[in-house]
């Protein structure tokens, strides 16, 4: 029998392995490390988080608070990153009487100039005692892991049941964000941005099950990730309309600005109505049933 704790310790270990490997393809700033290094961040965390109930009280509070850490001084270089390559595409779409290359140029120039800005701190974490407190951390639990007593159960149904409960916290996010009137305080995308986060937990949950559960985990891991990214969808869009109305100001460009800024608005207002249709199908109550 397949224990839930080897499955989430396998899991564990696979997702240290890949962040431990990654770290001179971040100083060295190669394609698309920081963004690996980030989501491996966030799948340590979330297995730590997801399947907590499997460990000791308190085991691994420390660890959760330093991947976060890790994952945050990544994304503050790969969200600018990500950024100006969104609006500059995004401009090249403009009619020409929006001056797109202009407008595109600008902000790609923005986009590098503020990667610059923020690429030390990633470099600082890297050689932070903290980054050797973390890895040091990650081979203590895996060396001697404080599994409770029901580590020992059976996978399928530990594993279906976890995934069941991060669906149920990822809906409650839904209709939350759904039942958010507009407003100018930004409730309502703070709220989506909160479901979008639950949906990844709830899409990691499902990846950690695939070894178990082979295709019916997969079917899971394919709703909760168009859940995700649907949302991920709308806030860049919202990340990106509050960017060009900083730089706006600033630019001669402003006609461009503009209309680029009403596009991103439209943007996260197709994702909005059309996260029902796409919820729909991730809200499934049969969906994590594969034990």
């Amino acid at each position: 029998m397949v224990t839930v704790g080897e499955v989430v310790l396998g899991r564990i270990r696979a997702q240290a392995e890949v962040l431990a490997g990654l770290d001179e393809a971040v100083r060295a700033d190669l394609p698309d490390a920081v963004h690996r290094m980030r989501v491996a961040c966030r799948r340590l965390r979330s297995a730590l988080r997801s399947y907590r109930r499997l460990l000791a009280p308190g085991a691994t509070d420390e660890l959760v608070a330093e991947l976060r850490w890790l994952a945050a001084a990544l994304g503050r270089a790969r969200d600018r990153e990500v950024l100006g390559e969104r609006l500059a595409a995004r401009a090249r779409e403009l009619p020409a009487e929006c001056g797109p290359e202009r407008v595109a140029v600008e902000l790609e120039r923005w986009g590098r100039a503020e990667h610059r800005r923020v690429w030390p701190e990633v470099v600082a974490a890297l050689d932070s005692p903290r980054r050797r407190a973390l890895a040091d951390g990650l081979a203590a639990l895996l060396a001697d892991p404080p599994l409770r007593g029901r580590a020992a159960r059976a996978a399928g149904p530990e594993l279906a049941r976890v995934a069941a409960r991060e669906q149920r916290r990822t809906a409650e996010r839904v209709r939350s964000a759904l039942a958010a009137g507009e407003g100018r305080d930004g409730a309502r995308d703070a709220a989506l941005h909160e479901a979008r986060k639950a949906a990844k937990r709830a899409r990691y949950a499902g990846e950690t099950a695939v070894p178990v559960a082979g295709r019916r985990a997969k079917r899971y891991v394919k709703r909760m990730k168009a859940v995700q990214e649907l949302l991920g969808e709308h806030q860049d869009a919202v990340v990106a309309s509050a960017a060009l109305r900083a730089q706006a100001g600033a630019s001669e460009e402003a006609f461009g600005y503009g209309v680029l800024y009403g596009r991103q608005l439209a943007e996260a207002e197709r994702a909005r109505r059309a996260l029902p249709e796409v919820w729909a199908r991730a809200a499934r109550r049969k969906l994590p049933r594969w034990a």
